[in-house]
């Protein structure tokens, strides 16, 4: 691709192991001019054969999407297919709005910022906020590419600096991204490299297919005690309100999780149960494509799982992330950890995850 192309693919790739019985990864496809997105994970499945495991569409409709963008908004097409890394805040934060709609004002740490109003309800008089954070149509600055016999890697560096004036201090941004036949990982590393103190919150934005095609009979497993309320599945917004998923629909705890049925689901799941290592472990897995992928949200400052799955889709995000939704907003008690890292100048912070396949 030429340099210039701000739809530029990196794929990753491995060759198919010799034993068909076992899943195993064949590709990723990352994108330098969308912020390192995924664009998209294939694999070979027992069952299926080779498959694509995000929601996208093949790349010259994605690129269409995503040069276009949505709502006026160049970089909104990336968090509508495959997995967006979100960046320096997943999920909503609310301000008061501009007159022309396209920017909403609010503090950060006591600061005054102006971030963009790129997200809102659909429904007549929705609020508009800013979402997903300001990295979805950043370029990287440098990329290295190393392939041996057991991986297949890609690096890469983007000088953020305050995110084109609207968030605090100065980031520096490592990425880094390694498939081997049995995982996909992914991290990011934010260092502070301005003069204040640093906010930040990141988080990753996978599209999961479901192979059978069937939703219902789909299960979900989720290390999550409570989950946040929100006014309505419109504007999505959260009331400050904490509940316990014990006893509910949305309790996804149990070893092998629950059927998704016909839940509505665009909801942040909190007080993750971990692992002995610290990690937090989530399944996404289709019986009847004996069909099971694990998702291994590796850093200890995952504090959220956003889980959106419409029931009449065949996909479910499941967002690993730093913080819950509008972290900083007046809604949340002061005693309440909303997620969000605070970087003194010179500190890092490590984002990392990984995907790994089973028959379950």
């Amino acid at each position: 691709m030429p340099e210039h192309d701000s739809i530029e693919v990196v794929t990753l790739q491995r060759l198919a192991p010799p034993d068909t019985k076992k899943p195993a990864f064949l590709s990723a496809q990352v994108l330098p001019g969308r912020g390192m997105m995924t664009l998209q994970v294939r694999a070979r499945l027992p069952l299926q054969g080779e498959t694509d495991l995000l929601a996208a569409p093949p790349l010259e409709e994605a690129r269409q999407l995503l040069e276009r963008g949505t709502d006026g908004f160049p970089g909104n097409g990336s968090y509508l297919i495959g997995g967006a890394f979100l960046v320096p805040y997943a999920n909503r934060i609310r301000g008061e709005l501009s007159a022309d709609g396209r920017t909403a004002r609010t503090r950060i740490l006591g600061k005054p910022v102006t971030l963009p109003a790129n997200a809102g309800g659909r429904n007549p008089g929705a609020e508009r906020y800013s979402m997903h954070g300001l990295i979805l149509a950043s370029r990287v600055d440098e990329m290295h590419r190393e392939t041996t016999a057991d991986q297949d890697s890609v690096r890469a560096t983007l000088h953020a600096g305050d995110f084109g004036g609207c968030w605090v201090s100065a980031t520096d941004l490592e990425f880094e991204n390694v498939l081997t036949s049995e995982s996909f990982a992914v991290t990011v590393t934010a260092r502070n490299v301005g003069g204040e103190p640093l906010p930040m919150g990141i988080g990753w934005h996978p599209y999961f297919t479901l192979p059978s095609g069937r939703r219902e009979q789909a299960r979900l497993h989720l290390p999550a005690r409570k989950r946040t309320l929100v006014n309505d599945y419109d504007e999505v917004l959260p009331t400050g309100e904490v509940v316990p998923v014990a006893g509910t629909p949305y309790d996804f705890s149990m070893p092998g999780g629950r059927p998704l049925e016909s839940l509505y689901l665009d909801d942040c799941f909190v007080d993750l149960a971990r692992s002995g290592d610290g990690s937090v472990v989530a399944e996404v897995v289709d019986p009847e494509a004996s069909y099971g992928l694990r998702v291994v949200a590796t850093s200890r400052q995952i504090k959220a799982i956003q889980v959106y799955a419409p029931p009449q889709k065949k996909f479910v995000v499941l967002e690993p992330q730093f913080n819950w939704a509008d972290p900083f907003g007046p809604q949340w008690r002061s005693d309440v950890d909303t997620g969000m890292a605070v970087l003194e100048p010179g500190e890092s912070v490590v984002y990392s995850a990984r995907l790994e396949l089973f028959v379950p």
